[in-house]
């Protein structure tokens, strides 16, 4: 066939011009906005009521807020919701490890501890070990009310409190772990509790800082309960100033305002450490 005859190729159709394409426009969202700018408003009018109004007298918290007193009484907030997070986590991953135990005992043993103590309000259990003297006056030779002062008692009591939620927290995560990974490291010779610490527990953290952070923050807060067994910890310690000087809503204001400012550097802190374990996942992102 001659050349001139082949097939010619076809001509390419002109790209239409962007003035006849049609504009796509957000759809307008009006109630939104409404809504947004009526919350806005009530916001600043809470703001300004509670700034403005001469009953919180702020002059008293800010003259009472730096004060030795308050700031004793944080320290010992501060150490008493480290000591039971520490001692209720290492107890908390004793009865999960059981719990997860192939032994019928050791997880009967676990499940009933978790049961008793989540089953029991932590007021009830603070007034129990404050007053176990009437049950055991003397423990080896030393009578009982000698042995346990306020503090011992608080610490015992929420870190047995915190140990039953903390074994649920860390049971949760170690089941995320994908059952591959422990078979893989099984497969490799590596023994139960080396298993378990170089390879579950590192994945399960991704899974259990979060609500480890929510414990920490309500365990800070829930330290305030311990003022009912005279322990002066801030709740405490402002409650002091104010039967003193009869000025009640500044003293408490004291106590908000550092309880705010505490568990807001913690959750500062727990996005962190939750960033620091999302590596390599889309939460990073």
């Amino acid at each position: 066939m001659p050349s001139d005859t082949l097939a010619q190729p076809a001509a390419v159709p002109a790209a239409p011009d962007r003035a006849d394409l049609p504009r796509i426009v957000p759809q307008r969202r009006a109630g939104q906005w409404t809504a947004a700018v009526v919350v806005l408003l009530l916001l600043g009018g809470a703001a300004t009521s509670v700034l403005r109004n001469d009953a919180f007298h702020w002059d008293v918290v800010a003259r009472y807020f730096t004060s030795d007193a308050v700031l004793r009484g944080l320290w010992l907030t501060l150490w008493l919701t480290a000591v039971v997070m520490v001692l209720g986590f290492a107890l908390g991953t004793l009865l999960a490890v059981l719990r997860l135990s192939a032994n019928p005992v050791l997880r009967a043993v676990s499940w009933g501890y978790v049961w008793l103590f989540r089953s029991i309000p932590i007021l009830v259990q603070l007034l129990l070990w404050f007053n176990i003297g009437a049950l055991y006056p003397s423990v080896l030779g030393v009578r009982t009310v000698d042995l346990l002062g306020p503090v011992t008692v608080a610490v015992i009591g929420l870190t047995l409190h915190e140990a039953a939620y903390a074994a649920e927290v860390v049971r949760g995560g170690i089941l995320s772990v994908d059952r591959g990974q422990t078979e893989a490291a099984q497969a490799l010779g590596l023994g139960r509790w080396r298993r378990l610490r170089r390879i579950v527990l590192p994945q399960a953290m991704r899974s259990i800082v979060p609500p480890a952070g929510n414990m920490l923050i309500g365990t800070l807060k829930g330290t305030s309960i311990v003022s009912v067994i005279a322990v002066q910890d801030l709740l405490y310690s402002v409650q002091l100033v104010y039967h003193r000087t009869y000025q009640v809503i500044p003293l408490l204001m004291v106590a908000t305002v550092w309880y705010t400012v505490v568990t807001s550097v913690l959750g500062i802190g727990q996005y962190y450490v939750e960033r620091h374990y999302a590596r390599g996942t889309e939460r990073t992102r």
